[in-house]
């Protein structure tokens, strides 16, 4: 049986922007095909521990490691799936023009696409279902659709390791539930990492799951235990399942309190 290798890993990692540690004490390891979700509050640090991993932040303290070089340098070999942002829907750009945009790293800015650029293209919106929509403009596309062309964008840099910040923000259940199912199959030969507030989804879905609230607790597991919960949210926290995503509350002083 063959051990799969380590991708990503970081040791005791602090970081911050300058107004204190938004990271503290960070220690992680990701192997090939790994699928790690990240769950936590808002202002918790998820967003902060991408942009470390894609060597955007230098820790302030620690160790970071990504296919066996520093961030920075294995950026390349990185997919990265930012927060949507709103945008101008009346731009002209269409689907394909979004999708080659993950091949700019490979040229720049002053070289002309190549055929094996189109290609990659090609194979990325297939990948994710949009290639018979590639002359659609961009700002007539639903949301989740968006999502999808984003995630090929991603994809068009041929990476070894997906990130993406919050994939199923702002979109419904039954868009959510498709863009995972289409994440799954994509980590068959991608190793993937991804931060999310929804963790009844997220449990559903990937192979292991930590929760980060300045802290990183991940025991390599899916299973999301009350215990890490009160380590990450630090208050009382039930779980509610009925068969749909879970819900979160907390108590505060006689507060209920949604996360």
């Amino acid at each position: 049986m063959s051990t799969r290798r380590e991708v990503l890993c970081l040791e005791d990692v602090w970081a911050g922007y300058g107004g204190g540690p938004v990271l503290e004490g960070i220690n992680l390891s990701v192997k090939e095909r790994d699928f790690v979700g990240v769950i936590g509050p808002n202002g918790g640090g998820k967003t902060t521990l991408l942009r470390v991993m894609l060597g955007l932040i230098q820790p302030t303290r620690g160790r970071v490691r990504v296919l066996g070089q520093s961030a920075a340098q294995a950026r390349r070999f990185i997919g990265y799936v930012p927060q949507q942002v709103d945008f101008d829907r009346d731009f002209p750009v269409n689907v394909w023009d979004v999708a080659l945009m993950g091949r700019l790293g490979q040229r720049g800015l002053l070289h002309r696409y190549t055929p094996q650029d189109r290609r990659a293209v090609t194979r990325a919106l297939q990948q994710v279902e949009m290639l018979d929509l590639k002359d659609r403009p961009i700002g007539e596309l639903s949301t989740g659709q968006r999502q999808r062309v984003y995630i090929a964008r991603a994809l068009a840099t041929e990476p070894k390791i997906l990130f993406l910040d919050e994939p199923t923000a702002s979109v419904d259940a039954h868009i959510t539930t498709s863009i995972y199912e289409l994440l799954q199959k994509l980590n068959e030969h991608i190793t993937i990492l991804l931060v999310s507030h929804d963790m009844g989804v997220i449990s559903s879905y990937v192979k292991t799951v930590g929760c980060l609230n300045r802290r990183l607790f991940y025991h390599e597991s899916r299973e999301i235990t009350p215990e890490m919960l009160g380590e990450a949210y630090r208050c009382p926290i039930d779980l509610i399942a009925h068969g749909v995503p879970h819900r979160v509350f907390a108590q505060h002083h006689e507060e209920e309190v949604e996360v």
